[in-house]
């Protein structure tokens, strides 16, 4: 007699959150809150650790509902969310690091919405993206307006797109790769030249979620290498877009002149 009976396999959740810590207490119940409000609970919320000793995996250990830990993942930023995106199981990834946080119990629906509208409409996106709301010295920042989305103008320096507010189909990661783990700044903006090259993506013209930038951001610190590694991941995809490149760069040869006279700047005050 043949058993046919087979163990139920679980459903795999809408979204994957990955949120990548390190000694991340200060600011982490603000993270952990947003996602536990949200009115979409069809995520699994992926944590990947870096070797915290300050409290952080306590907090993580008694936060509920369905989550996993990768922990001591060294190597840097990119591949500790890559690690997540490998680790990830759900139809949709987003990072969500330890000191940002949704904007709203909505966002997740929101973003579910705007997949599906697409699907439906006979034009599916692989990616989806909001704007953000920046908290500094503890006073939120209006947003900066967001022009529609084009891959000339991104390539320009015109728009940017948010790494804290952007969801990712799993599917196109396996099609266009992850992060580049060599890089320590621009690796989102790497991602999003390849992706855009051959997706175009959905845009929700309102804040999805609130970046803290603070004096330990990297998007604060180092700001002149991070211009002069931008510079350089943009060259790699100059040939699909030149002309679009060429603007690029008077505008990276001007900011980067004002990096420099601020740098001087310092020791003289």
């Amino acid at each position: 007699m043949h058993n046919n009976a087979s163990t139920p396999v679980a459903a795999k959740p809408t979204f994957s959150i990955v949120t990548c810590t390190w000694n991340s207490a200060a600011t982490l119940a603000d993270t952990l809150a947003s996602v536990q409000a949200q009115t979409c609970q069809d995520y699994e919320h992926i944590f990947v650790d870096g070797g915290s000793t300050d409290g952080t995996l306590d907090m993580i250990a008694a936060y509920p509902g369905n989550k996993r830990v990768l922990r001591d993942v060294g190597g840097g930023i990119s591949r500790a969310m890559n690690q997540g995106i490998e680790a990830a199981q759900g139809e949709y990834i987003a990072h969500l690091h330890s000191d940002d946080y949704y904007n709203g119990p909505d966002v997740l629906a929101t973003v579910k919405r705007a997949f599906d509208e697409a699907q439906a409409a006979g034009r599916p996106v692989d990616w989806v993206y909001g704007n953000i709301q920046v908290l500094k010295d503890g006073k939120m920042v209006p947003p900066y307006a967001m022009p529609a989305f084009s891959y000339r103008s991104f390539v320009a320096g015109r728009s940017s797109i948010p790494h804290p507010a952007v969801f990712i189909r799993k599917s196109a990661f396996e099609r266009v790769g992850a992060f580049d783990e060599k890089l320590k700044y621009a690796m989102d903006i790497d991602l999003w030249l390849r992706l855009g090259a051959e997706s175009r993506p959905a845009m929700i013209d309102q804040p999805l979620t609130v970046f803290r930038d603070h004096a330990g951001s990297v998007s604060s610190a180092n700001r002149l290498k991070a211009r002069q590694e931008e510079f350089n991941v943009r060259r790699r995809h100059m040939d699909k877009a030149p002309l679009a490149f060429g603007i690029y760069c008077l505008r990276y040869l001007k900011r980067v002149r004002e990096l420099q006279a601020e740098a001087r700047a310092v020791p003289a005050q």
